[in-house]
């Protein structure tokens, strides 16, 4: 029998009996373990006054004290750390050593920005007149909504309320529908810290009715979405009739360079760790391996032969790789495989569901390796969100910088060469947020997340992403 979970709003659970619900899915399974009700729209409008109500008196803590409470938070997620690592397995299909690794790294995010309490900084600058002073102050949005992709369920909460916490807003988060309970759990987390009423609150349902009235709603000052792309231009568009600020980590389409000084070993290992992570459900993943033709035979072998280790399986057990999310999710990378090999491409791996009876059930799909593919075919022009890599044989640094310039989902981009002419100006020449320079995917703490053009506006992690949850206010005071 499945566990119902509950949504949270002003300290308090909205335990339900009927009503429009969600049944979660265990993708390695397809079995449903899980359900939630889904907020309605006075639920939401609820939430949003808690987090109102809330707002001032918590801006009004001094941020250590606010720093105090996110440490709490942080000790209960080390305490249940196994819990959270199992739940999210069973809730978004990683593997159990990834998922560990997302509950780490929430950790990390949350104490990130609870030692960031101590350096919120403001500035004072001369006046053009005596006995005055010119200071600016940093100051809170007062209430947020957080909104989360499906793929880290845990982690973005972690990278939202973490920094919107320490600046003293509020918090109203909306997990992806395919991931609720995580957040269930998380909120009881917040619960059993003590954070005071209001100060987060959570919601379930879909983008086109719970999530658009939090973003349309004027008591949201500040949004912050992770997702894609088309949701981000519709909460751009919904966001301005309020003006209210935005942080949008969108979609990206990430291009692997492999230049012919390359080592070919080091990329090869690279290419694969960034292509087949979290089954390829990460948007700065490698997406595509564009590759001098010099060397496209010697890595296209290797790549193969290392793709093959790839183990496959269920996700509780010691495996590298478990299922795609949801059943539409695999459709999409089937429909585009099958685009790409009616428009020339060659299968030489993976390409299907893996045999065997504990594959029958379940959103599975093979690591995939696509060659002869060419620039404006299907798995290079659409993000995939999936384990498929397809290889498209370039002539240089020139083609593959024009190749990535002309895109718009420039979030991140990877170029592997030991020309360090070539690295100098890639970091001036290439339009995109990020640029992984002789090394496999990563995000540090401490770095700072965003994407370019269509790949999203503001940015989170880091000093900088810290900064996205401030107004600046400033203070013209004579003192004569």
């Amino acid at each position: 029998m499945e566990k119902i979970y509950h949504t949270y709003i002003n300290g308090e659970w909205i335990k339900k009996s009927s009503g429009d619900k969600i049944e979660v899915e265990n993708p390695a399974t397809g079995e449903v373990f899980a359900t939630m009700y889904t907020s309605t729209i006075d639920e939401t409008q609820l939430a949003l006054e808690a987090a109102e109500k809330a707002q001032f008196a918590w801006q009004m803590l001094p941020a250590q004290e606010r720093a105090n409470y996110l440490y709490a938070i942080v000790d209960k997620l080390k305490e249940e750390k196994e819990h959270f690592a199992k739940l999210l397995v069973m809730e978004q299909g990683k593997t159990l050593v990834e998922a560990r690794y997302e509950v780490d790294d929430t950790i990390r995010y949350i104490t990130y920005s609870a030692e960031a309490g101590r350096r919120i900084q403001g500035a004072i600058f001369p006046s053009e007149a005596p006995n005055e002073q010119l200071s600016i102050h940093k100051v809170p949005y007062g209430v947020t909504v957080g909104l989360m992709a499906f793929n880290y369920p845990l982690a973005l909460i972690g990278r939202k309320i973490g920094p919107a916490l320490i600046t003293g807003n509020t918090m109203v988060i909306k997990p992806s529908e395919l991931t609720p309970v995580t957040a269930s759990e998380f909120c009881r987390v917040v619960h059993e810290a003590g954070l005071p009423k209001g100060v987060i609150g959570m919601v379930v349902g879909y983008g086109h009715d719970v999530g658009a009235y939090l973003v349309e709603n004027p008591i949201t000052k500040l949004i912050s979405m992770t997702g894609s792309t088309r949701a981000g231009q519709a909460i751009y568009k919904a966001a301005s009739q309020n003006i209210a600020g935005l942080v949008l980590e969108l979609g990206g389409k990430a291009p692997f360079i492999v230049l012919e000084d390359a080592d070919i070993d080091k990329a090869v290992e690279a290419a694969a760790i960034s292509r087949y992570a979290n089954c390829g459900q990460v948007c700065i993943c490698n997406e595509m391996v564009f590759v001098d033709e010099k060397i496209v035979d010697e890595f296209t072998e290797k790549l193969i032969k290392r793709v093959k280790k790839i183990r496959v399986g269920d996700p509780m057990t010691d495996v590298d790789m478990g299922p795609s999310l949801s059943p539409k999710g695999l459709e999409h990378i089937e429909n585009i495989v099958k685009e790409n090999l009616a428009q020339g491409a060659n299968l030489v791996l993976g390409g299907k569901r893996p045999e065997g009876k504990q594959f029958e059930k379940g959103n599975w799909y093979e690591p995939t390796v696509l060659t002869d593919v060419k620039p404006g075919q299907a798995t290079v022009q659409e993000e995939m969100f999936g384990p498929v890599l397809p290889i498209v044989k370039i002539k240089g640094y020139e083609e593959a910088k024009e190749l990535l310039n002309k895109r718009e989902d420039s979030l991140s981009a990877y170029l592997y060469t030991q020309n360090h002419k070539l690295i100098m100006r890639s970091i001036q020449e290439f339009q995109t947020g990020t640029i992984f320079i002789n090394k496999p995917i990563v995000g540090y703490i401490q770095g700072y997340h965003s994407g370019h053009k269509k790949a999203g506006f503001g940015g989170e992690d880091g000093v900088y992403g810290i900064e996205q949850y401030l107004q600046k206010r400033t203070i013209y005071m004579s003192y004569e």
